[in-house]
């Protein structure tokens, strides 16, 4: 924490899944806000969270969760956020600051807004990190370390509350940018939905393909189909809402993909081994700026230690 940074009286977290019970973590380490007021629909994950100390409070109900609190934030499902927006605006204080996590933000914002009352700052937020773990017992404090944290301002603006929201996110170990909704909303389709919707439908094409069995499936993977199951094992429910809310911008990158595929099939068709090396080498160079920005890591294998295996998974890819 930056010692400019003044703590929050109260934040209420709306849900203490993987990036709620995360950001509980670091409020605690780092002190960032006097009482962390924690709230779920689900008894036994607010029994839980509870037993892991995430909390001051626990409310199976929002609106007792979000009263006097001067932070909300929502770490619910994107198609949850309009209703959960609703039932706890009555009892939102004078001032609030209320957010939210949902990795689409002109859906978020189309539901949530209409129900805000006008003396609450509304900044949605969209911090980029996350792993296909869920549930409280997920979290850890160094989920946003050197992870970038997108703001989505919406009109009226409050400089007032951005900063003070910047200021949290980076509290947290975030670098923090800001957008519009709809610009994000296309990023976050070509670097994170299409992957995901690709690395589900890979894994659903090895489940039903028949002449491969699912036991040779596990057997053999290698590293690339591997990685491909670890983004194919996210929370169902999110990447649902995720892809039904960002219904446009993924579709347009969809659509932009299938024909890049398209070249590439005809390319193997035709023999035209010059075309595939220069795309492949192309796609490297991206790989490498990515670990030069310090989003990954050059180690082999993702910096993962090899389970000890009789056989080299790596020499099977």
């Amino acid at each position: 924490m930056t010692p400019a940074f003044e703590p929050f009286e109260k934040i209420a977290l709306i849900g203490i899944g993987l990036i709620g019970s995360s950001i509980a973590l670091n409020v605690r380490a780092h002190g960032l806000a006097r009482h962390i007021a924690i709230s779920s629909r689900s008894d036994g994950t607010l029994r839980r969270a509870e037993e892991l100390g995430l909390g001051d409070s626990y409310h199976g109900d929002a609106a007792e969760a979000v009263r006097d609190a001067d932070l909300v934030i929502l770490c619910v499902p994107v198609g949850a956020c309009g209703a959960v927006a609703e039932a706890i605006a009555p009892s939102l204080r004078a001032g609030a600051i209320v957010s939210d996590v949902g990795s689409v933000k002109a859906s978020i914002v189309s539901q949530m807004q209409p129900h805000l009352p006008d003396h609450v700052h509304f900044v949605p937020a969209h911090p980029i990190a996350g792993t296909e773990q869920s549930g409280p017992d997920a979290g850890f404090a160094e989920l946003f370390q050197n992870r970038w944290c997108i703001l989505t301002p919406v009109q009226p603006v409050d400089e007032a509350a951005i900063a003070r929201l910047r200021a949290f996110w980076e509290a947290c170990g975030s670098t923090v940018e800001e957008m519009t909704a709809e610009h994000h909303d296309r990023v976050l389709a070509i670097v994170s939905h299409l992957p995901h919707l690709i690395a589900y439908n890979i894994v659903g094409t090895a489940y039903d393909m028949e002449e491969v069995t699912q036991s040779e499936v596990v057997k053999y993977s290698a590293s690339g189909f591997r990685d491909f199951t670890r983004l194919a094992s996210s929370d169902p429910t999110m990447w649902r809402d995720v892809f039904l809310n960002n219904r446009d911008a993924t579709l347009e990158v969809l659509a932009r993909f299938s024909e890049d595929l398209s070249v590439l099939q005809r390319a193997i068709r035709d023999g035209k081994g010059e075309q595939l090396f220069d795309t492949f080498t192309k796609t490297r160079a991206i790989r490498r700026e990515i670990i030069e920005a310090g989003q990954e890591t050059a180690k082999p294998n993702f910096g993962r230690n090899k389970p000890p295996k009789k056989w080299d998974d790596e020499s099977a890819s």
